[in-house]
């Protein structure tokens, strides 16, 4: 086992790993950049090294400033986190080359899942359903357009590399398809310096399901059941479960041996996640699989009674899973809101500043990860997410009620958030329900609630 593991990441992520780090016994050293100073992160780790300045590019996305980090404090491994270089295959070569253990997949299987295109083919080898589509990216528009011919409108026009929705355009109409294929090629280009494009038949009205798994480098991998994420605005989550009200004991199972076999498929090793559209008619698809833990996987942890991050690490130093997939069982229900620091009233804008007040909810059935404190001040350089508000029961309705009740006693002063369009989607009665998909919040005209300043709406 470590004795000393770096964290490469900021925010409540880096407070996660830091805590899971103090439970095993192994020192923690946190990176900052000069906006970070105050952070949670840098002063509840053991040790913290200043990497650069504020611009993610000079601090958190600086690979050679965090691998001097750790060569200097004498960290045996790094923990990516989400986000930033966390999925960067360059990174892990860089950790690897330099005798730095990197707490996730290789860098070739990262690479492999980073390519949205090799990841298809990956899970059709593995005998994985994928949606109807091109085999591999298209080179034009005239390419696209007559794949799209043969799948039939509506399609979607995908960004290979990258993820977050960026590049992705809905083509309803073939006469947009050239002006969508240029959009989508440039934003890809922009945001993940690759502007390939690859088309596939448009899902109509999806559930998105995901399914968490865990691969030693023994040859053993199991999946900890699903998570619900179809409530999104503009492709980014905003409310998870687990388990999701739509699945049957079997189909369940199905879904899970399928995620099993694409991790398997693509020699991962860690803790990942399968993602899945379902359909109206149950038929599932394989979306993508992200190489690195997930935002939501707290949901996951109360369901299944693991600790992600200290498997994340044991897997890590070589350790072996610590049960069979037949020894899981779902032990309660959980949900989770995220928490950003953005105006739902003025079309979501960030809203950066110094928090002046704040009431943490807790009680029976509450969690809640986060790296903010009353007085801290929000940069403006990186994501919005304050805090993950998770609740859990013995049922749906249990952690519905109790989600509720957590939400309505959150409260931010100084600084504005999203609570109120969480309020709203756990109070609808949709929700309620379980019936919704990924369009849920355009359907059921949640948004319409959040008007900007001069009326119109606040999307």
């Amino acid at each position: 086992m470590f004795d000393k593991i770096l964290i490469a990441n900021r925010g409540e992520i880096a407070v996660r790993i830091i805590r899971a780090c103090r439970d095993m016994g192994i020192t923690s050293v946190a990176v900052y950049s000069t906006a970070d100073a105050d952070a949670l992160h840098t002063t509840l780790a053991d040790e913290a090294v200043c990497i650069g300045g504020p611009a993610p590019k000079d601090s958190y996305l600086n690979i050679q400033n965090i691998i001097g980090a750790a060569q200097g404090s004498g960290a045996q491994a790094i923990h990516p986190g989400f986000g930033f270089l966390s999925e960067n295959p360059d990174f892990a070569a860089a950790c690897e080359a330099c005798g730095l253990t990197f707490i996730g997949p290789s860098a070739h299987t990262i690479a492999l899942l980073g390519d949205k295109v090799a990841a298809r083919d990956t899970a059709k080898k593995a005998g994985v359903p994928v949606t109807p589509g091109s085999d591999g990216a298209v080179s034009t528009a005239k390419e696209a357009a007559a794949i799209a011919g043969e799948i039939g409108y509506p399609v979607m026009l995908k960004a290979a590399s990258g993820g977050g929705g960026k590049g992705i355009r809905k083509v309803d109409d073939p006469a947009d398809l050239e002006h969508e294929f240029q959009n989508a090629a440039a934003e890809a280009g922009m945001s993940f310096g690759d502007s390939r494009v690859y088309v596939e038949k448009f899902v109509a009205d999806p559930r998105h399901i995901e399914f968490q798994i865990l691969a030693d480098a023994h040859g053993d991998t199991i999946h900890l059941f699903e998570r619900e994420c179809s409530i999104q605005r503009r492709h980014q989550k905003l409310v998870e479960e687990a388990p999701s009200s739509l699945l049957s004991a079997s189909l369940r199972q199905e879904m899970g041996d399928a995620a099993v076999r694409v991790a398997k498929q693509a020699g991962y090793r860690g803790a990942g996640t399968v993602e899945f559209l379902v359909d109206s008619d149950l038929n599932y698809y394989f979306c993508e699989m992200n190489a690195r833990i997930q935002v939501e996987h707290p949901v996951t942890e109360l369901v299944c009674g693991l600790d992600l991050i200290r498997e994340q690490i044991r897997i890590a130093a070589g350790e072996r899973l610590p049960l069979r997939q037949d020894q899981l069982r779902p032990l309660c229900h959980a949900i989770e809101c995220r928490i950003n620091a953005e105006d739902p009233y003025r079309n979501f804008a960030p809203c950066p500043g110094q928090i002046t007040g704040l009431n943490v909810p807790g009680g029976a059935g509450v969690r809640v990860d986060s790296a903010v404190y009353q007085g801290y001040r929000i940069p403006p350089y990186y994501d919005s997410m304050l805090a993950k508000l998770i609740c859990y029961g013995e049922d749906r309705a249990q952690a519905i009620a109790r989600m509720k009740r957590a939400l309505s006693e959150y409260l931010f002063e100084g600084v504005t958030t999203n609570i109120d369009l969480a309020m709203a989607i756990i109070h609808a009665p949709q929700f309620a329900a379980g019936d919704f998909d990924t369009n849920f919040l355009e359907r059921s005209q949640l948004l319409a609630r959040f008007s900007q300043p001069d009326g119109g709406d606040a999307q």
